[in-house]
């Protein structure tokens, strides 16, 4: 049991710098409000619902932390500070990070029945700040899901998820298989060379500003040719025979 801890808190530190021993972690709300769950969800599978419920309430109370007892979770799941929201019918898989402020949310069925509502997450995915990951979608092994975006469709294996509606970026193969990208939201490639997304679109709008205003100048040029000065001795010259 100790040693399952202990690799479980080692591969918290792993994906944050922040803790500087296991016992910080201990702290963490992510931390402890995963602990009560795996309380909450064994009270839940013995059809002890109130119990259940209860320390749900306790877990969301001390840590801001809201997770079903129904939902079901692997190994090594760490969420990285709290606020977040995780539904009764949501599956999550080995080694997911999750950072603070999202939502695996469900569906509100037409039927008045429950059945399967929320998401399955499967192994090693990170979902960045504020995302929103809504219904009985499957999010594929490795994939992103950037900050504060809206997943309402399955999202294939090893993509990186971005916007609003959440849109693919395509990532290629050698991407993706990186150990562990922060928050979901890859600015660099493999080698680490490729020029910020941002940055790179503000580098070819400043060039297209400089070609349109070399444009610009030459047409005002080509409308308006200087005039030939007229050389006043010989003007005078010819006044004079």
């Amino acid at each position: 049991m100790f040693d399952k801890l202990k690799s479980y808190l080692d591969s918290v530190q792993a994906r944050d710098p922040a803790p500087r021993s296991r016992w910080e972690v201990l702290l963490y709300p992510g931390v402890l409000a995963l602990g009560l769950h795996r309380v909450a969800h064994w009270l839940f599978d013995a059809k002890l619902f109130f119990l259940a419920r209860f320390i749900n309430h306790f877990s969301r109370l001390l840590t801001a932390i809201d997770i079903h007892p129904g939902a079901t979770i692997g190994k090594n799941f760490f969420i990285d500070h709290g606020f977040t929201v995780i539904g009764e019918t949501a599956e999550i898989g080995d080694n997911v990070t999750i950072y603070q402020c999202v939502t695996l949310g469900g569906t509100n069925p037409t039927n008045g029945q429950g059945g399967k509502r929320h998401p399955t997450v499967a192994d090693n995915v990170i979902i960045g700040s504020g995302a929103q990951v809504i219904g009985p979608i499957t999010v594929g092994e490795r994939a992103r899901i950037g900050a504060n975006a809206v997943v309402m469709e399955d999202v294939p294996a090893g993509a990186t998820m971005v916007g609003f509606k959440a849109r693919s970026t395509l990532v290629p193969a050698e991407e993706w298989i990186k150990e562990f990208i922060p928050y979901g939201t890859p600015c660099e490639d493999a080698e680490g060379n490729r020029v910020d997304c941002i940055e790179k679109l503000e580098n070819e709008l400043s060039a297209m500003r400089a070609e349109i205003a070399e444009l610009k100048a030459r047409d005002a040029a080509a409308q308006n040719p200087v005039q030939p000065s007229l050389d006043l001795s010989q003007k005078s010259g010819t006044g004079s025979r």
